[in-house]
């Protein structure tokens, strides 16, 4: 998990479980491939509360997988 995607996670409110959640129900909604670093995939699904986020990822060498950003597509009330 980068540092950006810890930031991002704490303006939203969004746990670690939260992003599990929504790589594990969700859906990958963009593939981006024209990147020199590696393909990055932009996943859509739940938070654990419901809410719909999105994740931003991309393997690593050894098949790791890195989370570069994650947010909210909702605003928090």
């Amino acid at each position: 998990m980068s540092s950006h995607a810890e930031e991002e996670m704490l303006d939203d409110n969004l746990e670690r479980k939260d992003v599990e959640n929504a790589i594990l129900k969700g859906r990958i909604k963009k593939k981006m491939a024209h990147d020199e670093r590696g393909t990055r995939y932009r996943i859509e699904g739940p938070a654990r509360d419901g809410k719909l986020i999105h994740v931003i990822c991309r393997f690593r060498e050894h098949a790791n997988l890195i989370i570069i950003t994650v947010y909210a597509l909702e605003e928090q009330p």
